[in-house]
């Protein structure tokens, strides 16, 4: 009986805890699914919802091109993983592209280890972007391959952006690959002069081009919350 519950366990047929959830970390229902949305107490990984504003789903991205509303992704991109960065290793970082409410604009970031991703929480939660206030959890999901519509990669989806998988922004690759470059980079030098590697650690020390170009980035400390910032 037992072997065949864990067999069960998050998939389609068990009744009890939500499959949705523990694949994407989110559920179209909420707080009124009739099944479990069981909050994991450690995680590697950490989910934003609702932070990115793709402008490709707004009236003043319409007269946007493609290099246009890439450019714009790129640079919320950076902006976000150099600031993640400081609170620990990242793995992974990926954002939404879908429409519905559950799922737009959220941002997973997936920590080499469970420390940091409960220490990234607890200062993000003190954090605004875009003059609105992060709201940081530890997320279920470990497996983005599970969590992504595999027809959506294959341009296939029907229900495109209201699929209730993720349909993900893709930045460039060259701008990946700088990041984690980066990234690498920073942590050997602090260990190197003898820093740890948390999240005090663990800043890039440079400015990220949004910045450069637009005078400042989009994040703001608590006693900032009313100045500009880059709006999303």
């Amino acid at each position: 009986m037992a072997s065949h519950l864990a067999h069960i366990y998050g998939t389609e047929q068990d009744r009890v805890n939500c499959s949705f959830y523990l694949k994407i970390g989110a559920c179209r229902h909420g707080d009124r699914c009739s099944r479990k949305h069981i909050k994991p107490t450690f995680s590697q990984t950490v989910l934003l919802p609702n932070v990115y504003n793709n402008p490709a789903h707004t009236a003043e991205g319409a007269s946007m091109n493609k290099a246009e509303l890439q450019a714009d992704f790129d640079r919320f991109y950076e902006d976000f993983f150099i600031e993640l960065c400081k609170y620990g290793n990242v793995q992974e970082m990926h954002v939404c592209d879908n429409v519905g409410d559950h799922l737009e604009g959220n941002v997973y970031v997936r920590y080499e280890w469970e420390a940091e991703a409960a220490k990234a929480v607890d200062q993000l939660n003190n954090r605004w972007y875009g003059m609105r206030p992060l709201m940081a959890e530890l997320s279920p999901v470990s497996d983005f391959r599970e969590a992504c519509c595999r027809q959506n990669e294959l341009g296939e989806c029907k229900r495109e952006g209201f699929c209730n998988f993720m349909h993900l922004c893709h930045p460039t690759k060259q701008l990946v690959s700088s990041l984690q470059a980066s990234q690498r980079i920073s942590r050997r030098s602090n260990l190197a002069n003898g820093g740890g590697e948390g999240p005090a650690q663990a800043d890039l020390g440079w400015t990220p081009s949004s910045a450069r170009l637009e005078g400042g980035g989009g994040w703001q400390a608590p006693s900032d919350r009313n100045g500009g910032g880059r709006r999303y």
